[in-house]
C-alpha cells in the first residue's frame, strides 16, 4: 500500500464560525486571522494505492461554481486536485474509488464537473465508484435548513445519475471494521449525520483521515467545536471518544483542513488530550 497527500486547493473561512463559542483571543493563538477575521484552510485529500485499487478520499470544492461563489471562500495558492494527482504520477481517470466522508461542498464538489460544452454535469472520475452511506445520502438530499447551503444539488444528484454510486455498510456501533474499501470507518454524527472517518492500517500505523471531526490542530480542546456542526454536544462527545482512542493507540491523525499541519499524534495530559507531535506526509508516507 502507498499513501499520497492530494491538495485540492486552499481557501479561507471566518475564524469565529470555525470555532463556535470559543473567543477569538483563544483560537487565534493556533489559527491567526487576517484583517477580515478569515483563517487559512485547505482541502487536503488522501490517495490510497492498494493493489489494483486507487482510492481517493474526498475531492475538495471543485471548480464549477461561479466566481461570486468562490469569492466567499477566498481561494489562495495554486494547488488543484488535477495538478496534485499529476505530481504523484496519476490522472483522475486512474481512480477506481472516490470515498466521500460527507457531502458538504468542500468535500464533494470535485466529484462532479461541467460537461465539455457546459450544458450539464458529468462525473469527474469516469472509472470510479463513489462511496457514501444510505443514511447520510438521505440527510444530504433532503437537507435541513441549517445545512442547505452546504449540500449543493449539482454536487450530489449527478453522482446518483452517473450510476457510479455505492453505499458502505452501516455499523452496529461507532466503528465499521474492514469496510468494503479495506479500512475501518468511524461514524460521527455531530457535524452532520453519519460523517465517515477512515482508519487506515499502513505499515503498522493507523492513519485516520479526520475530515470535520478535527479540522485543525487548534480544534483539539474538546469545547473547540465548529459553529457549522449541527449537534455540537454530540461532536464534543465523539471527539472525546476518538481522541482518547487516538492517544491510547498512537494513531496518526491526517488533517484535511489544517493548511499548515498535515499529520499529528496526540497524548493524554492533565487538561485532556493534547498535541504530541507534528509530522509531514514525507515523514510518514515515504
Amino acid at each position: 500500500m502507498n499513501l499520497f497527500p492530494i491538495n485540492a486547493g486552499n481557501f479561507k473561512l471566518d475564524g469565529g464560525a470555525m470555532f463556535g463559542v470559543v473567543p477569538k483571543s483563544l483560537w487565534q493563538r493556533t489559527n491567526p486571522a487576517d484583517a477580515n477575521n478569515m483563517i487559512d484552510l485547505t482541502a487536503r485529500c488522501l490517495l490510497i494505492e492498494d493493489g489494483n485499487r486507487l482510492i481517493l478520499i474526498d475531492t475538495g470544492m471543485g471548480n464549477k461554481q461561479s466566481s461570486k461563489f468562490f469569492g466567499y471562500y477566498h481561494p489562495w495558492g495554486d494547488f488543484t486536485l488535477n495538478n496534485s494527482l499529476k505530481q504523484h504520477g496519476f490522472h483522475k481517470d486512474d481512480i477506481t474509488d472516490v470515498f466521500l466522508t460527507h457531502l458538504h461542498f468542500d468535500h464533494s464538489g470535485g466529484a462532479i464537473e461541467w460537461n465539455s460544452n457546459k450544458t450539464g454535469y458529468q462525473s469527474a472520475f469516469k472509472n470510479a465508484q463513489f462511496w457514501s452511506n444510505i443514511d447520510h445520502w438521505k440527510w444530504a438530499t433532503q437537507p435541513n435548513n441549517r445545512e442547505k447551503a452546504s449540500f449543493l444539488k449539482e454536487n450530489i444528484i449527478p453522482i446518483e445519475e452517473s450510476g457510479q454510486l455505492k453505499f458502505t455498510t452501516l455499523p452496529d456501533n461507532d466503528i465499521l471494521k474492514n469496510s468494503e474499501l479495506g479500512f475501518d470507518i468511524f461514524f460521527a454524527n455531530g457535524h452532520t449525520d453519519k460523517q465517515m472517518i477512515p482508519m487506515i492500517n499502513y505499515k503498522g500505523k493507523t492513519i485516520c483521515f479526520m475530515a470535520d471531526l478535527l479540522p485543525t490542530v487548534g480544534h483539539l480542546p474538546l469545547p473547540y467545536v465548529m459553529g457549522y456542526d449541527t449537534r455540537p454536544l454530540l461532536t464534543l462527545n465523539e471527539k472525546e471518544s476518538f481522541l482518547n482512542l487516538a492517544a491510547k493507540n498512537n494513531f496518526y491523525l491526517f488533517l484535511e483542513h489544517d493548511a499548515h499541519n498535515e499529520i499529528i499524534t496526540v497524548k493524554q495530559t492533565e487538561k485532556g488530550v493534547r498535541l504530541k507531535n507534528i509530522h509531514t506526509s514525507q515523514d510518514i508516507f515515504y
